[in-house]
């Protein structure tokens, strides 16, 4: 997965990191309507001993919080004191999105949906296209820290590219409890990774704007685990969770309401289910009509939609099994 003899400098904003070196550093964005400069704060470990260059990124969706607690609490405890390789970690990567309480840019654009970006481009094209040009081409590989969306919680979960054996194999060594591969999507950081020949992996855990303590242990423990089998550090001590084998979803499938009314899920998320078992009910104000949620094949569900009332065709359960 990489090939360095020895550690190199980073050079990030105009600024250099020689090996050895920690530094903050920041790439220059935008300006608010009140001319207040916004840049993206990234925080760059660079050992002298060499090794792989590993980017942490949360924040691509500013209201996806969870992640950035992740690579917070990571920096506050001391966890990327790395002996080999370097790290470039970036706490919040959409600026803009987060003090919005928005997964978008003010514009509506979303950052996730706008790489390989350009110079001149909108709000989120900019961001993508400078992201791109000093960090992206100077990783080997990447962790991107995200959580579900629209009052989704995603239990938590590691998706890589099919197409590229590297991202499966960081996926296994992250291990979180599930697994799979998700479709490399059009404009996405992934796709983007991808191109350049870069592996990336996404790690999915929580829901949007809200702290999930149990993600954020699992966020932790599966980035120690990376570094730790490329020996950039000597062990994990303490453990933030102990863990099983992560169980690889072959077969997966979103449960859609049936109807409109008040969803009332009856399982918790990462539960083990049988074929026909019932998860939930979709039920009407006046207790007259509810229809059952069964489960369509054994296996695990590991996404569960938060939101009380729903209408036809809105995505309650994902569901997965590993054959």
């Amino acid at each position: 997965m990489f090939r360095e003899k020895e550690n190199k400098n980073i050079e990030i904003g105009g600024e250099t990191v020689i090996p050895g070196e920690e530094k903050l550093v920041k790439i220059k964005i935008d300006r608010l309507p009140t001319g207040t400069l916004i840049d993206i704060p990234v925080y760059v470990f660079n050992s002298k001993q060499p090794g792989p260059t590993v980017l942490i990124q949360a924040g691509l969706h500013g209201d996806e919080i969870n992640g950035i607690e992740i690579v917070r609490r990571m920096l506050q405890d001391n966890r990327f004191k790395i002996t080999k390789g370097a790290i470039i970690a970036v706490p919040i990567l959409n600026i803009f999105g987060f003090i919005h309480f928005s997964r978008d840019v003010p514009d509506g654009k979303d950052v996730n949906r706008s790489f390989p970006g350009t110079k001149s481009g909108s709000m989120a094209s900019r961001i993508a296209y400078h992201y791109v040009s000093e960090i992206m081409h100077q990783m080997d590989f990447a962790i991107d820290l995200h959580t579900g969306g629209a009052q989704r919680h995603n239990f938590p979960q590691i998706r890589f590219t099919q197409e590229d054996a590297d991202s499966r194999e960081l996926a296994e060594v992250f291990n979180a409890p599930f697994s799979f591969p998700s479709r490399l999507i059009k404009g996405s950081f992934r796709n983007a990774a991808f191109r350049l020949g870069k592996p990336a992996i996404v790690f999915e855990a929580g829901e949007s704007m809200r702290f999930d303590e149990y993600s954020i242990m699992e966020g932790m423990q599966g980035i120690l685990n990376v570094l730790k089998h490329f020996t950039m550090i000597s062990k994990i001590e303490p453990m933030y969770v102990e863990r099983m084998a992560s169980v690889f979803l072959a077969n997966r499938k979103w449960l859609r309401a049936p109807t409109a009314g008040m969803f009332i899920p009856e399982i918790t998320n990462g539960s083990e289910v049988r074929k026909g078992q019932e998860m939930g009910l979709i039920t009407d104000t006046y207790a007259k009509r509810s229809k059952k949620i069964k489960a369509p094949f054994d296996g695990f569900v590991f996404s569960i939609n938060h939101q009380a009332v729903v209408n036809q065709g809105e995505a309650l359960f994902h569901v997965g099994s590993p054959f």
